[in-house]
């Protein structure tokens, strides 16, 4: 049966949602430009790059046994993905001391970690998701105790696997952003893996291709993008 879209279930700052005639499964639209107060210059095809890049990094985890709610590329900047009842909680990989690890813990930035770290963030718009515990987590409710240590297994596999990806591409990933939902009382990476909530650094220069550079210009935000797409999806 042919998919078709129905009604929007869901606007967020980068994506939109919409109900499809077939059950448990949605439309996932990449804008181009975010919907917040003073939103960027929009980047021509950002959703369409956005679109390829987490379809290719969905599928890649796909193969290597981690769940994702992804299905398929629909067109230029839609994807059919599994309908999840989300968890507020955004899981944060750091494999290079950098951003707000750097300056939290006082460490030196680009420094190497031993191991990952795992941070959690509650996601609230309001509160400016801010980083919570175990015991956070349990409080507000967001995940017990099992769906939680899946959750960093699954994150700590999921790097696992990305890690080595990005290695081939000349891409050192320096921390990215997960986020889980449950269906059918399974979980799975949900959202989306993009540069807009990853830190790319090239594994030779360190040149930063990732968040790190998209917030100094439109000018570089494009090349950032550019490049990256290049690299994973051309």
């Amino acid at each position: 049966m042919a998919v078709t879209r129905s009604r929007k279930l869901y606007e967020g700052k980068w994506k939109i949602l919409f109900e499809t005639n077939q059950t448990g499964r949605l439309i996932q639209r990449f804008k181009d430009t975010p919907t917040f107060a003073n939103a960027e210059t929009p980047l021509p095809k950002r959703g369409a790059m956005k679109n390829e890049i987490s379809a290719a990094l969905f599928a890649e985890l796909q193969r290597s046994g981690v769940p994702t709610h992804f299905l398929e590329v629909l067109s230029e900047r839609d994807m059919l993905v599994r309908r999840l009842e989300m968890i507020r909680l955004e899981v944060v990989i750091r494999n290079v001391v950098a951003g707000s690890l750097a300056k939290r813990l006082g460490m030196e930035a680009g420094s190497p970690l031993a191991a990952p770290v795992l941070e959690h963030y509650y996601k609230s718009d309001a509160l400016g998701d801010p980083f919570v515990n175990d015991s956070h987590v349990h409080a507000l409710g967001l995940a017990n105790g099992e769906e939680l240590k899946a959750i960093r297994e699954m994150a700590v596999r999921a790097n696992g696997i990305l890690l080595p990806f990005f290695a081939e591409r000349e891409i050192l990933l320096v921390d990215f952003k997960l986020e889980f939902g449950r269906h059918d009382g399974r979980l799975m990476v949900g959202d989306e893996i993009t540069p807009d909530g990853c830190r790319f650094w090239d594994r030779a220069t360190r040149e930063r291709l990732g968040k790190d550079r998209t917030r100094r210009s439109p000018a570089r935000e494009a090349a950032a993008y550019g490049e990256i797409f290049r690299r994973i999806c051309a």
